[in-house]
């Protein structure tokens, strides 16, 4: 290999952002029910490939 680390999985990104701002173990747990939810709504894309135009899709449905 050339060094280059692979870049963590989206869930240990989603977790390490909520450990730094100290959220409960609850507030993860929902924030990745709604990660998921998302993610499945758009038929298992990655949210990066997605952009801003597909969350507001989300909401629209959910609203």
């Amino acid at each position: 290999m050339d060094g280059i680390q692979p870049q963590p999985r989206l869930r240990d990104q989603v977790r390490a952002v909520i450990r730094v701002n100290r959220y409960s173990i609850r507030t993860e747990k929902s924030y990745w029910y709604w990660i998921c939810f998302y993610i499945r709504f758009h038929q298992m894309k990655h949210p990066k490939d997605m952009g801003p135009k597909g969350l507001s899709v989300v909401r629209r449905q959910l609203g």
